[in-house]
């Protein structure tokens, strides 16, 4: 009886460290289209739950060219991010609910200053920092949304 009550207590203990384990999420293929019509896909990880988007890219160090998270809201409103446990540099798109880029921002790793929108948006996608740039894609081209 002791042992199963060790056992149980054991664990407990350990629940909580398992259940925080970050989860494989679903990957699509984003197209974006810059205003001259040139397109580049990005295959993202699709953060739709609350406990997906909270943990986000946290504790990766290191994140592919071409890659990156698209995080999904269910309304369109403010958003804000940080980078707080996250030590690879990233670049973050905020997307209205029509799939125009209305901002981008540089993110530092492991800062906890807010990137706010300045507008409601309904979507974020982070990539790698410096990717919008280097593909030249600025505030105003699309997003093809999932």
């Amino acid at each position: 009886m002791k042992k199963t009550a060790l056992l149980i207590a054991v664990l407990l203990l350990l629940t909580p460290f398992i259940s925080c384990k970050p989860q494989k999420l679903p990957v699509k293929d984003i197209k974006i289209i810059r205003q001259d019509g040139t397109e580049f896909t990005v295959a993202a990880e699709i953060a739709i739950k609350p406990e997906d988007r909270n943990h986000g890219f946290m504790e990766r160090k290191t994140i592919p060219d071409g890659t990156g998270m698209l995080f999904i809201f269910e309304r369109d409103q403010l958003l804000s991010f940080w980078m707080k446990n996250t030590p690879h540099p990233l670049s973050i798109a905020y997307i209205d609910s029509k799939g125009k880029i209305r901002n981008i921002f540089d993110m530092n790793p492991y800062s906890t200053d807010s990137i706010i929108s300045t507008v409601s948006v309904r979507y974020a996608l982070e990539v790698p920092q410096g990717w919008y740039k280097k593909n030249g894609i600025t505030e105003g081209d699309t997003v093809i949304l999932p």
